[in-house]
């Protein structure tokens, strides 16, 4: 039976490839891209378009797919469960938080109007679903000590990895390709 560190890396040619080595690569391709998706956001006057974010799971999912074929081309062929789920949510966490910090400095330091816009946004969405004024009062009221950079970045990093990990169980089941010769 080979050992844990043995299980996450893969030998080829003398070179080793591992799951961190990969998820970095496409973590850090991940957080170029969302930056990037974010800024279109702001610069197309999107913000708070609910169809802009389920864009970003599209770029999430591909380089997953990418991240894994990777790993299984760069190293034995194989590539465990674990080692896929590993690999994706990995990815996504190190992407969420290079496009995290990219957020937090652009709201807190560069657009403070964009929490306004956020803000603006949903007081439209509540007027919209008929809801009296005491309602939205006391809604506004309490969701506004969540609307604060800290707390979304935050708020954001958790949520984007557990969503990440969910895509990450799901594509991993289609991606995997177990050694026979370690299952017995």
């Amino acid at each position: 039976m080979e050992d844990k560190n043995s299980m996450l890396d893969h030998s080829h040619g003398g070179e080793q490839i591992s799951v961190k080595q990969v998820a970095t690569k496409y973590g850090l391709i991940l957080g170029v891209i969302s930056i990037a998706l974010l800024l279109i956001t702001v610069f197309a006057g999107l913000i708070g378009n609910q169809a802009m974010q389920y864009v970003g799971y599209i770029p999430t999912i591909i380089l997953i797919i990418y991240a894994h074929k990777e790993f299984k081309a760069q190293g034995d062929g194989f590539m465990s469960y674990g080692q896929g789920l590993g690999i994706g949510t990995l990815t996504v966490l190190i992407g969420t938080i290079i496009s995290t910090v990219f957020f937090y400095v652009y709201v807190k330091f560069i657009d403070a109007s964009f929490m306004e816009i956020i803000k603006d946004k949903q007081l439209e969405g509540m007027q919209e679903q008929g809801m009296s004024e005491e309602q939205i009062d006391q809604a506004m009221a309490m969701t506004s000590g969540f609307m604060t950079p800290e707390i979304m970045s935050v708020f954001a990093i958790f949520i984007s990895v557990f969503f990440g990990f969910i895509l990450s169980l799901i594509i991993s089941a289609f991606t995997k390709n177990s050694n026979p010769d370690l299952d017995m």
